[in-house]
């Protein structure tokens, strides 16, 4: 998530915990400790352009350093002579804004190592973006009214509304994840594998995913009421294996060992740019709706000092705010009622 929304998230938490009896430090430790996970973006090198993604959303977002998170939060305070009397509070509540933020980054579809070191599955439950202006907006105005009223029950609401945001958007995923199999069994495609991706800011419109033999088929479905409910089909690709990869490639093991950390990050959905198929892009996400173009992927030079070169989009990604409306409110062109079985095309 982004890091206004976990500051929000681990402010509002502390405050309604812990208001009346710190008052602003309450907040103020509770939104150190939301953001102070991401401190893990400090990991990288030069020689391994993929250390980055490798140890972002790591231990640091682990439920297991959660109690060192919150002393590493709280100190700032507890260093103060002044502040010492309180120290358990401020632990607590530098402790409960540090618990919000893997919890928050396993939300959505990046992946977040939340069961570190006891299982190195990224836990990613793919119900909202990491950029979520609703729940960013519910944090930020019951934070606000409960400072100003000195109130914890202004934060217990927000916190009520976010939890009830998620809550539909998860539901919304089950529901899009039916109608994602609807789809593919009218096209006669038996599925290996399928996930469901949530779009900017709204519970409503959803990329799916899915894998049907050595091919990943995408689409875009508008979930609202079960009549009203519309899909647009788009692409596919090739689904990118190791043994797909050239020669030279597979030739070179640091090659083959980067292709496996980048397949794991991806969590398996490879595929080749479709404008320049030397990059390996990360198929769960797309610059554009009508093909895959990968918002970052790899391009490898076997034999090279440094045989990884990692490749990112993300400066030219644009969300078209007016499509995307279009595309919710269900007057996009290409959008059309569910299909009946064999009649997916």
């Amino acid at each position: 998530m982004d890091p206004l929304t976990h500051a929000l998230l681990g402010a509002t938490a502390a405050q309604a915990a812990l208001g009346p009896r710190l008052g602003r430090q309450a907040w103020l430790v509770g939104g150190l400790g939301g953001v102070l996970p991401d401190i893990d973006i400090l990991i990288r090198s030069s020689t391994d352009p993929l250390l980055a993604i490798e140890y972002h959303r790591h231990f640091t977002h682990a439920l297991a350093f959660i109690p060192l998170g919150g002393v590493l939060a709280a100190s700032p305070w507890l260093l103060q002579q002044r502040h010492r009397p309180d120290w358990r509070p401020l632990l607590v509540a530098g402790t409960l804004g540090y618990a919000t933020h893997g919890v928050l980054d396993a939300c959505t579809n990046y992946g977040t190592h939340l069961l570190w070191p006891f299982s190195p599955v990224r836990v990613a439950w793919h119900w909202i973006t990491t950029i979520g202006p609703w729940l960013t907006l519910i944090l930020l105005v019951g934070l606000v009214f409960a400072v100003r009223r000195r109130s914890r029950g202004p934060a217990l609401l927000a916190l009520l509304l976010g939890l009830g945001y998620v809550g539909l958007a998860a539901w919304q995923r089950e529901r899009a994840l039916d109608v994602q199999a609807r789809i593919a069994a009218a096209r006669g495609h038996p599925v290996a594998r399928a996930e469901m991706f949530p779009t900017v800011g709204n519970p409503v419109l959803w990329r799916s995913v899915y894998q049907s033999g050595e091919t990943l088929y995408t689409d875009r479905l508008r979930m609202l009421g079960a009549e009203t409910t519309l899909w647009k089909a788009g692409s596919h690709v090739d689904l990118l294996l190791e043994k797909d990869l050239s020669p030279e490639a597979r030739a070179d093991h640091r090659v083959r060992r980067d292709f496996a950390r980048f397949s794991y990050f991806s969590a398996g959905w490879t595929a080749l740019a479709g404008s320049d198929p030397t990059v390996i892009g990360d198929a769960r996400y797309s610059l554009r709706t009508d093909a895959f173009e990968p918002i970052w992927g790899v391009r490898f030079h076997p034999g090279a000092a440094v045989p990884t070169e990692w490749v990112d989009f993300t400066a030219s990604n644009r969300v078209p705010i007016s499509e995307l409306w279009r595309e919710i409110s269900g007057t996009a062109v290409g959008y059309r009622s569910l299909p009946s079985p064999g009649n997916a095309r």
